[in-house]
């Protein structure tokens, strides 16, 4: 008796465990963030229980039948060829349950594509990003503030995911779903999104946004959103775009409106400092001073010159008040835009891009994963002709994962990583490439 209540005690036991498991684990969809999210959770509940209805339907009529008609009942089992009542009944429910789901699923469709509000008129798009994939980091361009960055692999999951790393992955926060520069969007906000690819197809999907789209080399795909939530969100790539396809994480970071603001001004602080270089050029031509207007102009001979003008319309415009913060980042920002970098500067500017963009394919130590990645280590690209080491890491390589980070990386990346790779794993090749040598190959 005591065993019987045992075996009891431990099926009910599994029981709860497993209902525990499925809560913890979640079996159905995210009702998302977003209102079409919400709506697509909705039209998936519906189906789910017209499924539900129609699957007790079936099976209980067969396991009636199949208890009440029983051979050993005595049941004779009925001779007739067909029911033309029955055809038309068994036709015409799933014909109307098609439609139900149809109606709405079509709704949502039209909503995907060409949004509209509850009075029919077409949603009024806020704000506009154009999203670019690469193999295999996503690029970020704000069309309405005029600004754009890449979003990579940490390097904390880069190098934890490499053979023979040594490290726990256990121990990485969100490992493999987490990025150095991640998406910023305002609450609150209809945001649309122009995707395309410079490469391979990608797919940029959120799930808690409820869509993904295609991004395409040489075509553009549109998608939308307005995510009611402020949070974190985070997604991926969900198209094979080739070897390290599973290392190229989405992560959006949703702000209320105020927050987004401040974000936005902080990103746009180039800009001001742009604008402050172009305020001293003038002042120091009024002024009449040879030595001053010369000083300036020798550090800010690499801004470009339609930017500030641009920019000095819209400081104007604003009023800017705060002369000596602005006097503060213009300082930063001639420092970054000297045209002698020291190499100091650019061996710590060159291991942090490398440690970023460079991970995906060679390890921190420079060795290479063969056959398809190579190794720095000892390599004539890193050791010989450093104009043909320039060209290889601005173009690309043809036929190989060597991507072109011309496209990408601002020169200042470009000269400090080549820099950083031709002096370091056992190298000492003493070249310096400046910010200058790759504009020059860029031209």
């Amino acid at each position: 008796m005591m065993k019987k209540q045992t075996k009891k005690g431990l099926l009910v036991s599994s029981l709860l465990m497993s209902t525990v498991a499925s809560a913890e684990y979640g079996l159905n969809l995210p009702k998302g963030v977003s209102d079409y999210s919400v709506q697509v959770y909705d039209m998936h509940m519906m189906v789910l229980w017209i499924c539900v209805i129609i699957g007790i339907g079936v099976f209980g009529a067969m396991f009636y039948s199949i208890f009440a008609h029983r051979k050993s009942k005595g049941v004779e089992p009925a001779k007739f060829s067909h029911s033309t009542t029955v055809e038309i009944i068994w036709t015409a429910i799933p014909v109307l349950i098609l439609i139900a789901i149809a109606l709405p699923a079509t709704k949502g469709m039209m909503q995907m594509d060409s949004p509209r509000d509850e009075q029919g008129e077409p949603v009024t798009m806020e704000m506009t990003v154009k999203v670019t994939g690469y193999q295999w980091k996503w690029r970020y361009d704000y069309l309405d503030e005029g600004f754009g960055f890449l979003s990579t692999l940490t390097a904390d999951s880069n190098i934890a995911r490499q053979k023979g790393s040594g490290i726990d992955v256990n121990t990485v926060d969100n490992y493999l779903l987490d990025v150095d520069n991640p998406l910023v969007i305002p609450a609150n906000t209809n945001i649309r999104f122009l995707l395309t690819s410079d490469d391979v197809i990608h797919s940029w999907w959120v799930n808690e946004f409820g869509w993904k789209r295609d991004a395409i080399p040489g075509f553009i795909n549109e998608g939308w959103t307005n995510v009611k939530e402020p949070g974190t969100y985070r997604g991926q790539c969900a198209e094979l775009c080739g070897k390290d396809h599973g290392y190229m994480p989405i992560v959006v970071e949703v702000l209320s409106q105020s927050d987004y603001a401040a974000w936005v001004a902080d990103q746009n602080g180039d800009s001001v400092v742009n604008q402050t270089a172009t305020d001293e050029v003038e002042s120091a031509q009024a002024s009449g001073s040879d030595d001053a207007l010369n000083n300036v102009q020798q550090n800010t001979a690499t801004e470009d010159t339609e930017t500030m003008a641009e920019i000095s319309t819209d400081e104007t415009e604003a009023g800017t008040s705060d002369q000596q913060a602005d006097q503060g980042v213009a300082d930063n920002q001639v420092d970054q835009a000297e045209s002698d970098w020291s190499m100091d500067k650019l061996m710590a500017r060159g291991e942090e891009v490398y440690n970023t963009q460079c991970l995906a394919c060679h390890k921190i130590d420079g060795s290479g994963m063969p056959p398809a990645f190579p190794s720095l280590i000892d390599s004539p690209v890193t050791t010989d002709d450093v104009n043909k080491h320039i060209d290889i890491v601005v173009h690309g390589v043809t036929g190989t994962a060597m991507a072109p980070f011309g496209k990408m990386l601002p020169a200042e990346d470009i000269a400090a990583v080549i820099t950083y790779t031709r002096n370091s794993f056992g190298h000492e090749t003493g070249d310096r490439v400046q910010p200058a040598d790759i504009e020059a190959v860029l031209q």
